[in-house]
C-alpha cells in the first residue's frame, strides 16, 4: 500500500533577472507504507528542493504529492522533515529531554506520558543518561541523535531526512547509520532519504532513486535486496554491494554537471 505518492511534480523558481529556472522536472514515485527509500544524484541537482516540495514547506510549480490518500498543500501532520543542521533545529535553552518532549508534548499528551515517552525515546537512540545535558553540551553525533528521537517523538508515518548524517565524521555516521536502521526495524516508520553518499545509500535502504541532474528525473530505480539486518563490514564486503555502487557512480558520473 502506498503511504507517499508523488504525481508529475516539478518545481522552477523565478531569478530576480526575471528568468525561470527548473529545478525539478516531471517526477513521479510512490513509496508503500515502511519502506525505506533513498534518493541520490548529482551534486545541485535539486535533491533538497525535491524533499522540501514533498514535505509541502515549498509549493510544486505543477503535479501532485499525496500522503496517505490526502493531497499535501501545507506541512501535513503525519510527516516530519530532519535536516541535515541539527545544530540550529535543537533548542540551546531544553535539556535533551526538553526537546524530545517538545515532540511529544505537540502530539497533546499530557506530562507525565510525554516525560515516559520522551525518555523511552532518548534510550532508543542511545542517550540514557543524557536527559539533563544541553545541546551545547554535546558532540555533533549526539546532538544528531537528539534530533532524530525529537523527529520521532511527533510519531510521524512519513520521516523524511536531507542528508542527516553529512556533516559528521566517518565513524559516527557509521554508527548512525545503524542506530536508524534499529529504530526503524523497531518503530517501522516509513523513510525517504537523501543523501550524496552512494554507499550509505545501498546500505540502507529498501530501493534507490537516482536523479538526474537539474532538471532533476529519475533516471533509474534500483533495489537494495541485501539481507536484514545489515552488517556495516559483511554487507559492504559484499561483491554484489560493490558492483551496485559501481552502478549508480557510473549512472550519476554520466550526468555531468550543469
Amino acid at each position: 500500500m502506498s503511504i507517499l505518492e508523488v504525481h508529475a511534480l516539478s518545481k522552477s523558481y523565478r531569478q530576480a533577472g526575471g528568468d525561470t529556472t527548473l529545478a525539478i522536472g516531471n517526477i513521479t514515485c510512490q513509496v508503500e507504507a515502511g519502506e525505506f527509500v533513498s534518493f541520490v544524484g548529482p551534486s545541485g541537482c535539486g535533491k533538497t528542493t525535491l524533499l522540501m516540495t514533498i514535505a509541502g514547506l515549498l509549493a510544486p510549480s505543477s503535479g501532485r504529492v499525496i500522503v496517505n490518500g490526502k493531497e499535501v498543500s501545507g506541512p501535513p501532520a503525519n510527516l516530519v522533515l530532519l535536516f541535515q543542521e541539527y545544530n540550529k533545529s535543537l533548542f540551546a535553552w531544553r535539556s535533551v529531554l526538553g526537546n524530545v518532549r517538545f515532540g511529544v508534548e505537540a502530539r497533546g499528551a499530557a506530562a507525565p506520558a510525554a516525560d515516559a515517552k520522551a525518555r523511552k525515546l532518548i534510550a532508543l537512540v542511545g542517550l540514557k543518561g543524557f536527559e539533563s545535558h544541553y545541546p551545547w553540551e554535546l558532540s555533533g553525533g549526539m546532538q544528531q541523535r537528539v534530533a532524530i528521537a525529537r523527529a520521532l517523538a511527533y510519531e510521524p508515518e512519513v520521516l523524511l531526512m536531507d542528508e542527516p548524517f553529512g556533516s559528521l565524521d566517518a565513524l559516527t555516521r557509521l554508527e548512525l547509520e545503524d542506530t536508524l536502521l534499529r529504530l526503524w526495524a523497531e518503530l517501522k516508520t516509513t523513510i525517504l532519504f537523501i543523501t550524496h553518499d552512494i554507499e550509505e545509500a545501498i546500505y540502507l535502504s529498501d530501493r534507490i532513486w537516482v536523479l538526474s541532474r537539474r532538471p532533476s528525473q529519475i533516471v533509474q530505480e534500483i533495489r537494495s535486496d541485501f539481507p536484514r539486518p545489515r552488517h556495516q563490514v559483511t554487507t559492504r564486503a559484499e561483491a554484489r554491494f560493490m558492483a551496485l555502487r559501481n552502478d549508480i557512480y557510473r549512472q550519476i558520473g554520466n550526468q555531468g554537471t550543469p
